[in-house]
């Protein structure tokens, strides 16, 4: 049984819907999928899974500092061959920069495999909301890496 980890970082629930959509769209495909928040996450035991998706809000342009930290502590973990997504919430400006970007080279230096370049979902604002159809587009991004 193929088994998926979805780890993101939250700090008004938009990225957290983002990660759950996400994980619907693996689990109706047959993926096992644990939906962790970052600080429930123990970095040792994620190589114990096929698939590793993590999900972080954009702030100050780039991935949110406990996110940052989270991978910082995967240098340790043998990730090589795991399949990878990266994903993040932002504002609709070229200008706000990507936190989901900086998570994607990240797991590339650890060896993940990319199976999918990473997506991005709209908020309105700092606090929301995520942009009509962003959960639904997410659950499809999971259905369509499980199937890979």
């Amino acid at each position: 049984m193929r088994k998926a980890a979805v780890i993101y970082d939250t700090k008004f629930g938009n990225t957290e819907k983002i990660a759950r959509a996400l994980s619907e769209g693996m689990r109706k495909e047959g993926l096992v999928v644990d939906c962790l928040k970052i600080d429930a996450a123990d970095p040792g035991k994620l190589g114990e899974y096929d698939v590793l998706a993590f999900g972080a809000p954009t702030q100050a342009f780039r991935i949110s500092r406990p996110m940052k930290e989270l991978l910082g502590k995967l240098e340790n973990v043998d990730l090589r061959g795991k399949k990878g997504f990266a994903f993040d919430t932002r504002l609709k400006s070229r200008f706000a920069g990507s936190a989901a970007n900086g998570i994607e080279k990240k797991l590339e230096e650890l060896g993940v495999t990319i199976v999918r370049g990473y997506a991005s979902a709209i908020v309105g604002g700092t606090e929301g909301p995520l942009e009509e159809n962003a959960e639904k587009n997410f659950e499809q991004i999971g259905s369509d890496i499980a199937k890979m």
